[in-house]
């Protein structure tokens, strides 16, 4: 398996990749339930990705919604307790 820098890491890459055998190498079993501990982490965080940039654009719609109904609502106080008096 070869990381490319750059490219996207994909869950099917960890839970497909494999690796060469040595006589004092790494406990095949161990790399292997890493390997699909951190795929499936690599989902999780991706699915909470994409849940939260379609929040963060259904807010940007909303805003620009509000805004365009109350682009002319600003009102001066004219009350001389106001903060904002002219």
């Amino acid at each position: 398996m070869i990381y490319v820098a750059g490219q996207r890491l994909h869950a099917h890459q960890l839970r497909g990749a494999t690796f060469g055998t040595r006589w004092r190498g790494y406990h095949p079993a161990q790399v292997d339930a890493l390997l699909d501990r951190a795929a499936d982490e690599l989902d999780r965080l991706r699915r909470e990705l994409t849940t939260a940039t379609t929040e963060a654009e259904r807010i940007r719609q909303a805003l620009r919604q509000w805004q365009s109904r109350h682009t002319g609502c600003r009102e001066h106080p004219t009350s001389p307790n106001s903060r904002w008096q002219q």
